[in-house]
C-alpha cells in the first residue's frame, strides 16, 4: 500500500520561526532516541512516521547513537524514507548528531574533527541522505578545544553535508563561546537542543536568555520526563514502562513517593484544564515564546496523538502558573 500524505497536513501545525534564521520548525517535533530501533517493531515505527507527516509535524530528530543496537534508528528511519517519503524529502527537516560513544578507540566518541565528519558520513550513509538539514555536537567535550569542535561543524556545513549546525546539552557560557565561534567562522547556530521540562529546569538559569539575545532557537528534549508527566505513573511504576526496563534512562529510584505525589497534584490541574497530563507538560513549554518546538517520542501512534492535542491548549491563567510552581518547588 503506497503512502499518500493527508492533503490537509499543514493546516493545523503550527509553526515558529527559528532564532533569527529562515527556518520554521512544526512545535511538535518528533524524536527518534527510543521505538525506532533493531529492538522495536518496523511496522509501528512506520505508523507513527506517517502519522507525524499526516499531522504537519515536518522535523525527525535523530542521533548516530540512537537504537538500541546505535545506528539502528538511522537505517530504520532510512528504510521508511526511501519506501514512504522519498517525494516529500524537500518538506522535511532531518537532523542527526554525535558526540556521545559511537564506536570503538579514541576516534568514535567526544568532540574531535575527525569524530564528527566520520560520524555523519556514517550516518549519511545508513539514512541514505546526500545531506541532513541540522547538524548537532551532542555534548560538550572538556578535552577537545571548542574552536575545534565548532570548525568541525563550519566544515561540515560549507562541504553541503549539512544546511545548518547545531548544539545540544551545552550550558549557558559554553553554548555562548560556541554560538560566538561559530558566527565568527561564517556559519551561525541554527538552535540548541537542551533536556527541558516541569522536572528538568536548568535551561531557567540562563540558557534561555542567551539563546534569546543571540538569536538561535530552542528545541527540548525529554519534555515529558521520560513519561513521568504522563498518566503512567499515576499509582507508580507500570509493568512494562521505561523505568522498568532494563535499557530505559530511567531509573526505579527516580520515582519517589514524592514525585508520584507530584505527578498526581499536576495531573488534577490538567484535568481541571480538560487535558491529559502529557498535553499539560508539553503546552507549560510551548508557553514560552522562545522555545521554537518540542521534542517528543512516542511509542505508539495513539501517543502521538494523544500530544499532539496539546497543540488546541488554552492559555494558562495566573492561578495556574502559580499552582504549578507551588507543586514544582
Amino acid at each position: 500500500m503506497n503512502y499518500q500524505p493527508a492533503s490537509d497536513r499543514y493546516s493545523t501545525m503550527q509553526y515558529r520561526r527559528c532564532g533569527k534564521s529562515g527556518i520554521q520548525l512544526p512545535a511538535i517535533s518528533l524524536g527518534l532516541w527510543h521505538n525506532f530501533g533493531h529492538v522495536d517493531v518496523l511496522e509501528n515505527s512506520r505508523k507513527i512516521l506517517r502519522l507525524a507527516f499526516d499531522n504537519g509535524i515536518t522535523h525527525f530528530d535523530l542521533a548516530n547513537n540512537y537504537g538500541p543496537p546505535p545506528g539502528s534508528a538511522e537505517e530504520n528511519f532510512g528504510k521508511i524514507l526511501k519506501e514512504d517519503f522519498a517525494g516529500y524529502r524537500d518538506e522535511l527537516i532531518i537532523s542527526s548528531k554525535a558526540g556521545y560513544t559511537m564506536w570503538e578507540g579514541p576516534y568514535g566518541d567526544w568532540g574531535s574533527k575527525k569524530y564528527l565528519v566520520a560520524s555523519l558520513d556514517q550516518s549519511l550513509k545508513r539514512m541514505g541522505l546526500d545531506y541532513v538539514d541540522i547538524f548537532y555536537h551532542h555534548r560538550p567535550d572538556p578535552n577537545t578545544p571548542l574552536e575545534e569542535t565548532m570548525a568541525a561543524l563550519d566544515l561540515i556545513v560549507r562541504q553541503g553535508k549539512a544546511l545548518y549546525a547545531g548544539i545540544s546539552n551545552y550550558p549557558a557560557e559554553e553554548a555562548r563561546k560556541a554560538i560566538q565561534i561559530l558566527r565568527q567562522l561564517g556559519t551561525p547556530c541554527l538552535i540548541h537542543q537542551p533536556k527541558y521540562s516541569m522536572f528538568v529546569r536548568w535551561v531557567e538559569e540562563g540558557l534561555l536568555d542567551v539563546l534569546e539575545e543571540e538569536g538561535v532557537g530552542c528545541i527540548p528534549f525529554s519534555p515529558l520526563a521520560q513519561g513521568l508527566l504522563t498518566n503512567k505513573y499515576l499509582k507508580g511504576i507500570p509493568a512494562g514502562s521505561r523505568a522498568a526496563k532494563a535499557h530505559g534512562f530511567l531509573k526505579e529510584e527516580e520515582v519517589t513517593p514524592a514525585r508520584v505525589q507530584q505527578i498526581q497534584q499536576l495531573n488534577e490541574i490538567a484535568v481541571q484544564r480538560g487535558q491529559s497530563l502529557a498535553q499539560m507538560a508539553l503546552a507549560w513549554l510551548l508557553k514560552d515564546q522562545r522555545i521554537t518546538s518540542v521534542l517528543i517520542g512516542a511509542s505508539s501512534p495513539e501517543q502521538l496523538s494523544d500530544s499532539l492535542q496539546c497543540l488546541k491548549s488554552k492559555a494558562f491563567t495566573s492561578d495556574e502558573l502559580e499552582k504549578i510552581e507551588k507543586i514544582l518547588k
